[in-house]
């Protein structure tokens, strides 16, 4: 994907509810996951919260997308302690932009597809796609190609 490719702006639950532009310089992991308020995403977003200080030491910002509305995003953030940015792809433009958008079975809307992304100054570094959704991204190999880049 080329630096454009990866860019987007998006309603957002920063800290408060607004508009979020992610211009993809610096370094980023971007975590793709179904839906807010289900028991293995809480998980994982609760994983990233709790790798913040490790994460932030390495250089990285996190930033959580789903198709929740930034509304639905902020009761999730509240309830989990969530201090990073979630993006409410609610139009699943964004996950249809880094290919992980799938339909969910028998609901007929899209949601995104479990998947973890390295992002350093436009340049994917590392790719997660998890086509089971009871899966967890492996923070441990993320956290290796952080140290390594």
């Amino acid at each position: 994907m080329e630096k454009n490719e990866l860019r987007f702006e998006a309603p957002a639950y920063t800290g408060e509810v607004e508009r979020y532009s992610f211009d993809a310089e610096g370094t980023t992991v971007v975590a793709f996951f179904p839906g807010a308020f289900t028991e293995v995403c809480t998980e994982e977003m609760c994983m990233l919260r709790d790798s913040m200080q490790e994460l932030g030491s390495l250089g990285a910002d996190v930033l959580g997308i789903s198709v929740d509305t930034p509304f639905a995003l902020r009761e999730f953030a509240r309830q989990n302690d969530l201090s990073f940015p979630l993006i409410s792809d609610h139009s699943a433009e964004i996950s249809k932009q880094y290919g992980v958008d799938t339909e969910m079975p028998g609901l007929g809307y899209r949601v995104a597809t479990r998947a973890v992304f390295l992002i350093e100054d436009g340049e994917v570094l590392y790719r997660e796609v998890l086509d089971d959704p009871t899966k967890l991204p492996d923070l441990g190999i993320l956290k290796k190609h952080l140290n390594d880049s």
